[in-house]
C-alpha cells in the first residue's frame, strides 16, 4: 500500500505557472518549515492505506478533529477496507457513524465504497476519479489526491479560506463557486513549487486550525504575518467576509417515548432517501403551535396500530439543521393499548436504543425520561 501523508513526486493536475517571484517562492518554504515543526498528529495521517484517510476526509466535513477522532478509530476498526464498508448492512454503518451527524455522508461513503469495488477494488488516484464517485466535492477530492497520490492540486476548505482572505485581503464571497476558484487557482503555482502537495495542503489547513482561528487570531505565531495585508490594517475580524444571514424557520414537533415491559422504546424508521435517511426516532408529530397532551395522544394511533392513553410532558429538545430550527416537546406515554401491526414492523419496533442508529433528537429526547 502507498503510505499517505508524506512527500510524494509530483503529478501536476493543471500548470498556472509558476511563482513569478522570489517572495512568493519563499511561501511554500515558509508554510512547510513551519507544518514540520507543528504538524498536528492524527490517526489517519502516515496511515498506510489511502481508504482510511478517504474515511476522515468524508468525516472532517464540516465537523472539527476531535470530534472525529475518536469515530475515526471505530469505524475504520468496524469496517476495515473497501470491500467490507460496501458489504456491510447500512444499519451498522449509520450505526457506527450516530452522533456525528450530517449522515449523507455515511451513506454516500457506503456507496462510493460499493461502486470502487464492482469496479475491482482499485481506489482512484486523480482528482477526476474521486470527483465522480458518491459524496466526494472538490476540496474532498483535492485533499485524497494530493496527501495519498502526490497530485499537485491546492485544497480550498474554511481554514485555507480564513488564512489567504486575511493574507491577501480578499473581499470576496468564498461560499460561491467563483470565489472558492480564484483562490484556488492563486494557491496552484506554490502548491506546484513546493515539491510536498499533501504536505503542503495540510499545512494551510493546520495554521487555520490553529493559529489563524476565527477569534483571536495568533498573529504573533503566524508564519505568514509579515506579509499579511488583514495583520497589517488590524482588520483580522473582517476577513472572510460574512454575507448576511438568513433567519431559519422554526418548527415544532411533539414526540411521545412508549416502553414494553422489556423496556424496549417504541421507535420508527425515517425514509431511506432525504433528511436523516434510514435513522431510527421517536415517533412523532409536526404541529403548528406549541402541543398539549391531547396532541401527544395522537401520535401513534393512525401508523402503528398502539394507542397512547395517557402521556406526561417531560421537557424539550432544541435542534438546529441548515435549514430549518425545531422545537421537539417530549411526551413520555404512561399507559397504552394494542400492538405494532404486522404489516408495519418494517417502519416501526421495539428495541432497546443501543441496538439502532438513532437522530440526535431521539437520543436527546431519551435522555429527557430518565
Amino acid at each position: 500500500m502507498m503510505k499517505c501523508g508524506r512527500s510524494r513526486p509530483i503529478r501536476k493536475c493543471s500548470s498556472s505557472g509558476s511563482p513569478a517571484s522570489s517572495a512568493a517562492e519563499a511561501l511554500h518554504l515558509v508554510l512547510l518549515r513551519w507544518y514540520d515543526a507543528n504538524r498536528r498528529e492524527m490517526p489517519w495521517r502516515d496511515h498506510p492505506d489511502p481508504y482510511a484517510v478517504w474515511v476522515s476526509e468524508i468525516m472532517l466535513q464540516q465537523t472539527q478533529v476531535e470530534t472525529v477522532r475518536g469515530y475515526f478509530s471505530r469505524f475504520v476498526e468496524a469496517f476495515p477496507s473497501v470491500a467490507v464498508l460496501a458489504e456491510a448492512p447500512q444499519q451498522d454503518v449509520l450505526k457506527k457513524w450516530e452522533g456525528l451527524g450530517y449522515y449523507s455522508r455515511a451513506r454516500n461513503l457506503q456507496r462510493a465504497a460499493q461502486v470502487i469495488s464492482a469496479q475491482g477494488g482499485r481506489l482512484p488516484q486523480d482528482v477526476e476519479g474521486w470527483r465522480a464517485l458518491p459524496g466526494v466535492g472538490p476540496y474532498t477530492a483535492a485533499a485524497i489526491a494530493s496527501i495519498c497520490f502526490g497530485v499537485a492540486v491546492p485544497v480550498v476548505d474554511g481554514n485555507v479560506i480564513r488564512v489567504f482572505a486575511r493574507f491577501l485581503g480578499w473581499a470576496d464571497d468564498f461560499k460561491v463557486a467563483r470565489g472558492r476558484a480564484r483562490l484556488a487557482a492563486w494557491l496552484q503555482p506554490w502548491v506546484e513549487a513546493s515539491g510536498r502537495p499533501g504536505d503542503f495542503n495540510q499545512a494551510m489547513m493546520d495554521l487555520g486550525a490553529t493559529v489563524c482561528v476565527p477569534r483571536a487570531p495568533a498573529c504573533q505565531t503566524c508564519p505568514l504575518n509579515d506579509g499579511c495585508v488583514a495583520r497589517r490594517e488590524g482588520r483580522q475580524a473582517a476577513f472572510p467576509s460574512k454575507p448576511e444571514r438568513k433567519r431559519l424557520p422554526l418548527r415544532q414537533a411533539v414526540a411521545v417515548l412508549l416502553k414494553d415491559r422489556a423496556g424496549r422504546v417504541l421507535f420508527v424508521k425515517r425514509p431511506e432517501h432525504g433528511l436523516l435517511g434510514g435513522l431510527w426516532e421517536l415517533p412523532n408529530l409536526e404541529v403548528s403551535r406549541v402541543p398539549t397532551e391531547h396532541d401527544a395522544l395522537r401520535v401513534v394511533v393512525p401508523a402503528a396500530g398502539v394507542v397512547v392513553t395517557q402521556a406526561v410532558l417531560r421537557g424539550t429538545v432544541a435542534h438546529v439543521f441548515s435549514h430549518f430550527k425545531q422545537h421537539v416537546y417530549v411526551f413520555e406515554g404512561t399507559a397504552r393499548k394494542g400492538r405494532v401491526r404486522r404489516d408495519r414492523m418494517a417502519a416501526f419496533c421495539f428495541a432497546h436504543p443501543d441496538e439502532l442508529p438513532l437522530t440526535t433528537v431521539a437520543r436527546r429526547a431519551l435522555a429527557l425520561c430518565h
